[in-house]
C-alpha cells in the first residue's frame, strides 16, 4: 500500500480549491486523511461558514470508515436511514451521507485515505476532491448512485 505523504495531500488540497476558484463555488472546506483517519491537510477558505470544516471531515471520515465513497452512502441513507444513523452513532457522529467524500486509491486500488468537502453542492464538491486526487496522482473513489 502506497502510503498518502504531506506532499501529496497539499496538492490534493491546492487543486481541489483552485477547481473551485475556477468554477466560482462558494467559499469551500477541504479536509484530507491518510487510511488512519489522521487529518493529514486542511483549509478553510474566507467567508466559508462555521461548521464547513467539521462536515467535510464528516464526509471523508464517514467514507473512509465505511470503506465507500459518500455518494454511496448517501444512496444507502435513502434505503436504510436506520443503517446510516447506527452507522454515524458508532462512529462518532462524524459522518454525513451526501456526495463529497471520496476514497483516494493508489495504483494497486487500496484505499490510501479520503477527501472531504463542502461549501457549495455536493456535485461541485465531490467534482473538486476528484479533480485534487487526480492531481496527486491516484484514483479517487466518490462511490455510486
Amino acid at each position: 500500500m502506497t502510503a498518502l505523504t504531506l506532499a501529496a495531500a497539499q496538492t490534493i488540497l491546492a487543486t481541489a480549491l483552485e477547481h473551485c476558484r475556477k468554477g466560482d463555488f462558494k467559499p469551500m472546506a477541504v479536509a484530507v486523511l491518510d487510511a488512519r483517519g489522521a487529518l493529514k491537510a486542511f483549509a478553510a477558505e474566507d467567508s466559508s461558514s462555521l461548521k464547513r470544516g467539521e462536515i467535510a471531515h464528516a464526509k471523508a471520515y464517514g467514507a473512509l470508515s465505511l470503506g465507500m465513497g459518500s455518494r454511496s452512502l448517501f444512496k444507502r441513507a435513502k434505503e436504510q436511514a436506520f443503517f446510516i444513523s447506527a452507522a454515524t452513532h458508532a462512529i462518532g457522529g462524524a459522518m454525513v451521507p451526501v456526495p463529497g467524500g471520496v476514497l483516494i486509491r493508489d495504483a494497486a486500488g487500496e484505499v490510501i485515505g479520503a477527501v472531504g468537502i463542502s461549501g457549495d453542492t455536493s456535485d461541485n464538491d465531490e467534482a473538486a476532491a476528484l479533480a485534487g486526487i487526480a492531481a496527486a496522482g491516484f484514483a479517487g473513489d466518490p462511490g455510486a448512485d
